[in-house]
């Protein structure tokens, strides 16, 4: 049987003590994942403060080949117009790996699904199409109403993201005149929470000074202390430029830093390039550049995974501020989630 991967470990801090209990963050997750699915159910008035990551960016920035990379699997709508046109709740959950070549040891499944596994990624992608046509329409229209997905792998992070419509300036479609601000007012409404890790999304060939992302993620977290910048689509920037002064944050500095990452392009994708060979190219891409030797633990998707798994944040938020400061309205929800699934039909 192949060993279940082990996560990244932060080598440059001494390491603790060896212990048989599970790492924080194994014990921590899930519990979050599950009270996400009940307050979910339970309805938008219920929900409250749950720690997750939330991935902001332009529209055509490149924030869904980041989460697909995240991922391994190439699943996300795709195309050069809107695509996220709801809020995509991403749960990633680590599972140990079979071993026997089933293919079944990864997995996604929705909410709205109860019971029903997807375990082609393409059937994935036709169900968020057709879950999002349903409540925004078949003509680019946007809803706030989340999609909520969970894939089980043994080759993710256990973590919660939000993929949110990208900022898009001009209406299209069925797109309303004010589109670009209750794009803004939908993804303040996720960022501005102290919960809330960002993923700010930039593309490398566009001027970092007016990117939306850290534009917006910069009114939701002043102090920078819970946004980190993704750099996408190096390996497009102008010939004899690079990216190495924005990856040291020389130019907007964030506390959090910034990684840099190669995307899949438009024909990649059209020729059914794999992310494991996206990956590769990606890893290539940055050999390859001197330039970049000096950021190396800054450069490339499995840095990002690396990082997401170093910060501390989620665990620290919920276990030292969340859960001491809420459990008494965390005991009211649980007991009414209970209250509702308890309840008997009524009689015929």
């Amino acid at each position: 049987m192949a060993e279940e991967p082990a996560s990244p470990s932060l080598s440059s801090q001494p390491q603790p003590p060896p212990s048989s209990a599970a790492p924080l963050g194994s014990s921590v997750i899930p519990i979050v994942n599950k009270l996400q699915d009940i307050f979910a159910q339970l309805g938008s008035q219920s929900m409250i403060e749950l720690p997750q990551v939330a991935v902001v960016g332009s529209q055509s920035s490149g924030k869904s080949s980041v989460l697909e990379a995240l991922v391994g699997r190439d699943f996300l709508p795709r195309g050069n117009e809107i695509c996220t046109r709801r809020p995509l709740v991403l749960q990633l959950l680590q599972t140990k790996r079979k071993g026997d070549g089933s293919g079944e040891d990864e997995w996604g499944e929705f909410l709205h699904l109860p019971g029903k596994r997807f375990y082609d990624f393409s059937d994935i992608r036709s169900e968020i199409q057709a879950e999002t046509a349903k409540e925004a329409g078949g003509n680019k229209g946007v809803s706030d109403k989340q999609i909520r997905l969970k894939i089980f792998s043994p080759n993710v992070l256990d973590i919660t993201l939000v993929d949110l419509p990208g900022i898009t300036k001009v209406p299209v479609g069925d797109q309303p005149s004010d589109i670009e601000a209750r794009i803004r007012t939908m993804i303040m409404s996720y960022i501005k929470k102290p919960s809330c890790l960002i993923l700010a999304v930039t593309a490398a060939n566009s001027d970092l000074a007016n990117s939306d992302a850290l534009q917006i993620a910069g009114n939701a977290d002043p102090d920078g202390y819970r946004t980190i910048g993704i750099i996408t689509k190096l390996d497009i920037m102008d010939r004899g430029t690079d990216a190495r002064n924005l990856l040291l944050g020389k130019v907007i500095p964030l506390r959090l830093g910034y990684v840099g990452v190669v995307n899949r392009c438009q024909e990649d994708i059209i020729l059914n390039r794999s992310i494991k060979d996206a990956l590769a190219a990606e890893e290539k891409f940055f050999r390859s550049r001197p330039v970049y030797n000096g950021v190396a633990d800054r450069c490339g998707v499995p840095q990002l995974a690396k990082k997401l798994n170093q910060v501390e944040f989620l665990q620290h938020y919920l276990l030292s501020e969340y859960l001491e400061g809420h459990h008494f309205k965390l005991d009211s929800l649980c007991s009414a989630f209970i209250a509702r699934t308890s309840r008997s039909p009524p009689s015929a």
